[in-house]
């Protein structure tokens, strides 16, 4: 009775003491785990937590936009990727995959016409507007010397 009593006692000398400290390392836990694989390389820590930090705040929709236009002839064979893949395929079966193929290839369809000085006003546009649009835009690309098909 009285080992049960010493046990009962320790804990609740114990406890208070170390539950503030493991709420913190769990609340911290990445924190601690990065400075300690920094610590084990000194001469890199400060280095690659400004990285981390650099990696953490990019938002990877913005980053296409700060790297400048894509060249044209990755965006031709973009367009004829994306062409086939509206046309046939898994897209036919799943209308989420077909609405994601067809911003893919209008925002494709977009960059070209700035690529090539051709206007577009494929964006502010939806429904038959905006297939019209788009056919008139292909149309476009392919007299500006873009082979789409």
């Amino acid at each position: 009775m009285a080992l049960a009593h010493m046990v009962v006692l320790s804990a609740a000398l114990v406890l208070p003491l170390t539950v503030p400290y493991a709420v913190a390392v769990a609340l911290r836990r990445d924190e601690f785990r990065r400075r300690r694989s920094c610590a084990d390389r000194p001469g890199q820590a400060g280095a690659l937590i400004r990285l981390d930090e650099k990696l953490r705040d990019t938002d990877p929709a913005v980053l296409p936009a700060r790297l400048g236009p894509a060249p044209i002839e990755w965006l031709a064979r973009d367009l004829r990727r994306l062409d086939r893949q509206r046309r046939g395929g898994v897209t036919l079966e799943s209308v989420r995959w077909q609405a994601a193929v067809m911003r893919a290839y209008d925002e494709r369809l977009c960059l070209a016409c700035e690529c090539l000085g051709v206007t577009e006003n494929l964006r502010p546009l939806d429904g038959l507007d905006r297939e019209i649009e788009r056919v008139r835009v292909e149309g476009a690309l392919e007299a500006a010397g873009l082979q789409l098909r």
